[in-house]
């Protein structure tokens, strides 16, 4: 890989990253909320917990929100705005909410794996070494 490649390859690391983190962040918020909520507010309210940024433009969560409604995780309904168009609410089905008590657990195992990797410096090196001394060993006998 050249140096001028890193940044295709990091923002492509980056949405891969937030396409499954968004679902979860999406459907974990749904669940806790006590009404139906729309897009624009969802990441409102994503940006104030985190008080960080959206990682992914706005607009990227529309998208995730239908595919979740289609897996039938969230349902929606179309509601009139005072301020303009008619905006659509979602909210977690009884679905959702069993598959986010199995999201959660799987994202736990998944962040600490990769937490224990990255953190890993002397385990790794120590884990490599033995690796490449049996690769030696095979070789030799």
């Amino acid at each position: 890989m050249k140096a001028h490649d890193i940044p295709t390859a990091l923002a492509k690391i980056q949405r891969q990253l937030n396409a499954g983190s968004v679902s979860v962040a999406l459907l974990a918020l749904l669940a806790r909320a006590d009404k139906p909520l729309y897009g624009y507010k969802l990441s409102k309210i994503l940006e104030e917990v985190t008080r960080a940024p959206l990682p992914m433009k706005q607009g990227t969560l529309y998208p995730v929100l239908r595919s979740l409604e289609r897996e039938g995780l969230l349902s929606s309904s179309l509601e009139p705005s005072d301020s303009g168009p008619s905006r659509r609410y979602y909210r977690v089905t009884k679905l959702g909410h069993d598959a986010l008590e199995l999201v959660e657990r799987a994202w736990t195992d998944t962040r600490n794996f990769v937490d224990r990797v990255l953190a890993g410096g002397d385990e790794i090196r120590s884990a490599l070494e033995a690796s490449q001394n049996d690769s030696n060993q095979k070789r030799n006998s």
